[in-house]
Formats: structure tokens, sequence, C-alpha cells
């Protein structure tokens, strides 16, 4: 049934249709038996979660990549793929003959109570004096829980009855990638409190009403349960990239999108309480009416998340999966038990706001609400407001023009651990040289060459031959400049263009330093494939439902501004008011599907809505208020909650995540309240009925 309209009265309440009645009080108590016993089965598989959960770095990369294949051929190695570690001692002032004795003793104990597969490791003191370190690699490692134990044993060794004044630090790849773990497990559950806690307080205001807000709060925690179950199973049957970076994001899309679908059905049920008898019957003409559009913004999210599979980076492929198993329970959970919760309150859970049977509707009349006061204002001066947004949105997306580079890694975390400061210090102590090797695998017929070529290379201190087995060999290789400063990078790609050309010796480059050269240039890859792969997603699944072509277009335009013109005011702010330098290569594309996939939701809830009062009589121009007035205000709702949601993701002690956080939260708040509002409100006037193109509401006389 379609909303009340501006140019007709109310209409009359409607009389309860004839049933049984005993079957419909029996559906909802169903239903939610049905849940509960999902419940129980997808408790114990949700808790498993974090066995399939993977950040080693090249789980982020291509099978592909240089790099990648590196660890995967220092696998085959005696003692298998290395835990590289830099033990790190200094003393401001110069290290004494006591340090350096401590030092010496300490690295030789860990060296004996690990598998290094060499002697004993050499120390390398800092020209200045201050500084001492000794490189180390782990071996026969084989799980990151074997990993993060033999890391903390190191931790504890180094530091141990120290001389008072000599300062121990364990740096390297090894212990970035067990602190860069260690922060995501610590910040799971705060973010899963956080994101609950937002979510509650926003229910509670949206809805002014001491209960109400506990159904949506319960039925998403459902929703979650089952999302982490499904991507358990998900994980183990097709081997889907899971990191915890994709797992952080489903607890906010769960949240984010369970909520929204809540506040829409709910709106809407609200609004047929009025009109009908039975809560039953409300529901029941509550989810025919908003049920095509939510199951085509969740499908439009879905299909726009899935597209990530044809993404080249490993972690962006299992985004698309995740975020769709999140989207599609939310949806799932949202018209199912929610309906069912709610019918069995009745209208008491509304409390102190019930809807009364007959009561009329409290939207109704033309300059009553704030969105009804915008159409208006909309209605006066279109062009104006269209070119004064357009204006804003292009001056915002300016700043995609200078999107800052590819960050070191001490600049990834918010506030940086230890391994972070260990690195910072060797960048002082030993300024214009390496403190890490490079590693190049080749075979193991062609390593003689293949280190001569290395030595004789551009950037290169020196070359160390190390293990060989299965016809391959590793070979470290010192540069000349800093770790991942753009020197060591030019020593890279330096590499790559005189080892490749080696016949026969099939010599990949890895590293710390090549993997985020392999990320930086897949990313950039990823986006030329990814970008117009939604894009085309999006809008087909738009003209199938809207049945027109020119409204999805301005719609899909519409979103990717609000996308352009987000990541440009990020790209502006992120080093001069927060201080963080440089951006993750991910995250320009993961922001463009998440504004895409959920900016299209609200325009599809404004037109679906617009084009039913189309449909059912009123001309385009006053379908355009109308569907602005009925929906403005629980859309806006939805757009907080989903802006909040997101917004928790800032909270997080990397910076990626808040870059992640930051753009989408700001994507949404601009397509929530300048585009949806008054750019397409105000498109859609100046195009009447143009816009439904070429569908027949565009050559209908009376929908101008």
């Amino acid at each position: 049934m379609g909303a009340v309209t501006l140019d007709t009265p109310p209409a009359p309440p409607a009389e309860p249709p004839p049933g049984r009645p005993g079957a419909r009080r029996l559906l909802p108590w169903a239903v939610i038996a049905l849940w509960v016993g999902v419940l129980a089965l997808a408790l114990p598989f949700a808790g498993k979660l974090g066995d399939v959960t993977r950040d080693e770095s090249v789980d982020y990369l291509p099978e592909s990549a240089d790099s990648t294949q590196v660890v995967r051929l220092q696998e085959l190695l005696p003692g298998g793929e290395s835990t590289d570690l830099i033990l790190v001692w200094s003393r401001d002032d110069g290290l004494t003959g006591d340090d350096l004795r401590a030092a010496d003793e300490r690295a030789a104990a860990i060296a004996a109570a690990h598998d290094t597969g060499a002697a004993a490791p050499q120390a390398v003191p800092s020209d200045d004096g201050t500084t001492v370190m000794y490189p180390l690699s782990l071996q026969s490692l084989d799980n990151s829980e074997a990993r993060a134990t033999a890391v903390e044993d190191v931790r504890e060794r180094v530091g141990d009855g120290l001389p008072n004044g000599l300062t121990a630090e364990v740096g390297g790849p090894g212990a970035l990638q067990q602190d860069n773990e260690a922060v995501f497990e610590s910040a799971d559950s705060s973010l899963m409190m956080g994101t609950a806690l937002i979510v509650a307080l926003l229910l509670i205001i949206t809805y002014r009403s001491p209960v109400l807000w506990l159904l949506p709060l319960l039925s998403v925690g459902v929703a979650a349960v089952g999302s982490m179950a499904m991507l358990y199973g998900l994980a183990q049957l097709f081997d889907i990239t899971v990191t915890s970076m994709s797992s952080s994001v489903m607890t906010v899309l769960v949240f984010g999108a369970g909520t929204d679908y809540a506040l829409l059905l709910t709106a809407r049920y609200r609004e047929e309480l009025r009109r009908l008898h039975e809560p039953s019957d409300a529901m029941l003409r509550a989810l025919r009416g908003c049920g095509p559009a939510l199951l085509a913004s969740s499908g439009t999210v879905a299909a726009g998340l899935l597209c990530l599979l044809a993404a080249g980076l490993n972690s962006s492929q299992g985004l698309g999966p995740v975020g769709a198993v999140a989207v599609m329970s939310s949806l799932a959970v949202m018209t199912t038990l929610l309906p069912a919760l709610l019918v069995l309150c009745g209208r008491r859970v509304f409390w102190p706001l019930v809807p009364a049977y007959g009561s009329p509707d409290p939207t109704a009349g033309e300059r009553r609400t704030l969105f009804a006061r915008m159409g208006s204002s909309v209605s006066r001066r279109p062009v104006a407001i269209l070119t004064g947004g357009v204006v804003l949105m292009g001056a915002l997306a300016l700043g995609t023009l200078n999107l800052p580079g590819t960050p070191r890694s001490e600049d990834t975390f918010i506030d940086p651990p230890e391994s972070i400061s260990a690195m910072t210090r060797l960048a002082d102590a030993y300024p214009g040289h390496g403190t890490q090797p490079l590693a190049v695998m080749t075979r193991t017929d062609h390593a003689d060459e293949v280190g001569a070529l290395a030595g004789a290379t551009d950037g290169v201190d020196r070359v160390e031959e190390g293990r060989s087995a299965e016809g391959w060999t590793e070979i470290s290789v010192w540069a000349t400049a800093p770790p991942e400063s753009q020197g060591e990078k030019d020593t890279i790609a330096a590499l790559r263009a005189e080892l490749h050309d080696v016949e026969g010796a099939e010599a990949v480059v890895g590293g710390s330093t090549a993997q985020q050269l392999d990320l930086a240039e897949t990313s950039a890859d990823d986006q030329l494939v990814v970008l117009p792969l939604v894009m085309g997603v999006v809008l087909l699944i738009l003209v199938a439902l809207l049945r027109s072509v020119l409204a999805p277009v301005l719609l899909l335009a519409a979103v990717a501004a609000s996308w352009g013109a987000a990541l440009g005011l990020g790209s502006l702010v992120f080093e001069p008011v927060f201080g963080y330098e440089g951006m993750d290569p991910a995250v320009p594309l993961s922001t463009f599907v998440f504004c895409v996939a959920l900016g299209v939701d609200y325009g599809i809830f404004l037109m679906h809505r617009m084009r039913e009062e189309a449909l059912g009589g009123l001309a385009t121009r006053q379908a355009a208020l109308t569907a602005l007035r009925t929906t403005g205000g629980v859309i806006a709702s939805a757009g907080v909650v989903l802006a909040a949601t997101f917004g928790v993701l800032m909270t997080m002690p990397m910076v990626m995540m808040f870059q992640l956080g930051f753009v989408v939260a700001v994507g949404v708040l601009l397509d929530t309240f300048l585009v949806r509002t008054y750019i397409i409100t105000a498109a859609t006037w100046l195009l009447g009925r143009r816009v439904w193109w070429p569908g027949p509401l565009s050559r209908r006389a009376d929908a101008r």
C-alpha cells in the first residue's frame, strides 16, 4: 500500500482481512524457534572463526607475486619459512664494554635456545657506538602459535638482567607481524562492544522507547553469530582468505546494515499499524511494501562486494564473500526474526509513542517535518541547489588528485609497538644502510650466477648465500639504502629487472619491502578491474529494479561522487590533522565498493518509494517530494547508524582501519544528507518524468 500523498486525504483504516488467527499467532513462535535452533548450531562454529583468520603479509598478496613465491619456496628449505628478527641493544650516550658483552651473551643464548639454522648471530655495531644489532632467523616454526611463542620468548631473553640504562628491543619482519596480530586480537572484542553500544544508543534516540531498541539489537546479535559461523564454513570449504581486517569489517557491516534494515522495516510497520487492526496484518503489509526495496538493496550491496572476487589481492578477494555473507545474514534475520518479535510484542513495544489504530500519520502535511521543508526548498530553487551541491562535491573530490603514497611500516600503527620503535632506532643509528636483507630465491644450479649479478646491481651492499633444498637456494641481499626507503624500492626494482633475465634461474625477489611494492602494484591493477565491474553490476541491478536507465545512472553518479568527495577530504586531512603519513593501497578500492554499494542502498529506498508514488498516480515531481518526506527521517537515521558503525573503526589501533572508517563514514553522511536529500531530489525535479526514461512512466502524460 502506498504512503499517504500530499494531494489526497488519508485513507480510512482498512478492515483486517479474513484469515486463520490461530495460524497467524503460531507463526511468530515457529520463526523464533527456528532461529533458536540455528543459533544453537551456529555458536560453536562462530567461536572458531579466529582459527581460520590469516594475517601473514603474503596472505594479502596474489600467488603470482614475486614476494609470495619467495615465501612459498622458503617453506621448502630446511626449517621452512624463516621468522626474521633483529635484536637491538642501545644506550643513548654510547655502549660500554659490559653492554656489548651482555648483548653478545644474550644473542648467543637465544641462538642456542632456538633453531636458527646457523651459528650464533653476528654483531653489527653502529658507527656512532650507540647501538648494536644482531640479525636472526628462527627456523622450524610451522604455525602462527609457534611463531608467537618464539617471538615472545626472544623478547623476554633480550631484556633479562641487563645493565642499568641499556635498552633492548626486538624488531624485524617477524616481530612486526606478531605485533600486528596482537593488535587485532586485542581490538576484536572492543570493536564488537563499541559497535553494539553505538547502535544501542542511536536506536534509543531514534525510537524514543525504553524497550523497542532491544529487538533490533538482539536480532543483529543473532545475525552476527550466524555470519561468523557461515564465514568459518566458507573458509573451510573454499579456502577463502579471511583476515583480521575483513573480520572487523564484517562486524561493522552486520551491525550497520542490519540496523538499517530494522529501521526501515519498523518505520513501515509503524505506518501500517495506524491502518490495520492486527499487528500480524500490519507486518505482512509492511513486508510487502518495503520487502522488495530491502531485497534489492541488500542484493545490490552483496553483488557489489562479490565483484571483489575479481581482485588480485587475496585480502580483497576474501573481503567480497565476507561482506556478502554479513549483508545477506542481516537481511535474513531482519525480515524473519525481527518481524516475529515485533508482532509478538504488539503495539505496546512502541511505548510511549504507540501508533493507535486509525490515528493520523504524523508526517502528513507539507511543512510539518524537516524533510518536507527540505523538499519544499528544492522545489523553489532546484537549479541553484543542484549546482551548489555538484560544485561542493567536485571541490572535495579534487583531493583525490594528490592521494598519499604507501605508508612505511612504522606509520601503520596509531600507537607504535616495540617492533616499530626498534625499526625507528635502527634507522637513526644506521643512516644510509640496510638493516634487514632482501630474499632472493633461485635455482641452485644458477645460484653463483645470480649471486654475482645481484652483488653487481646498483644499490646492493653485500650478498650472502644461505640455505638450499630441493633444487632451490636462498640468497640474502643487503641494500645500501634503509628499509622501506625509496632507495631500497629502487634496488628491488633493479634486482628484479636484472635477475628475471637470467634464463633458467627462475629467480624471484622478496622480503618486507618487496611485499609492499607488490601490494601497491596489485592494488593499482585491481582498481582498473574492480571499479568498472562494480559500477556495471550495480547499474544493471538498478535498471532491472527501477525499469529505467536514466534514474540508475543518476543514482550511480551521485554515490560515486560521494565516494570521491569523501576520499578527497580524507587525503587532505589525514596527515595535517591526524598526523597519519601515507594511505594503505587497499583503502581506495575498499572504500569505493562500500560507499557505492551502501550508498546506492539509500537511493534505492528513495527511488523505489518515488516510483511507487508515481505508479499510484502522482506526478514525478510530486512523487519525489512525497518520497523524500516519507522516507527522509528513517533513511537519515539509517545513514547516521551506518556512518557511526563504520566510525567505530576509527577507534582501532591501525591507521588503515582509521582511514577506511573515516572515508566510508563521511561518504555515507554526504550521501544521506546532501546527495540523496538535495542533489538527487533536485535533479529529479528538473528532469520530471524523463528520469524514468525509457520506461513507460517516462511516456505517461500525468507523470510529468
